[in-house]
């Protein structure tokens, strides 16, 4: 696990909270990156963090906001 797929994991993470039902219709394109996701979220070290209160919730105050206007 790499700083880059640390950074992928992430923007995956957020790009399925902003944008959930247009990242439905896209994930069968990009199967890699999807399992990569998926991988990384099952790291035990990754999961712990990612059920703990340290992990800050996305909002809608930051950059990955749900963007129901432009989720097509």
């Amino acid at each position: 696990m790499t700083y880059a797929d640390l950074s992928l994991f992430q923007v995956m993470a957020g790009l399925n909270y902003a944008f959930p039902r247009a990242m439905r219709r896209l994930k069968p394109k990009y199967p890699r990156i999807c399992a990569l996701h998926a991988a990384a979220a099952r790291r035990p070290r990754i999961a712990a963090y990612l059920g703990s209160d340290r992990r800050i919730p996305f909002s809608e105050e930051g950059i990955f906001r749900h963007y129901q206007e432009l989720d097509a």
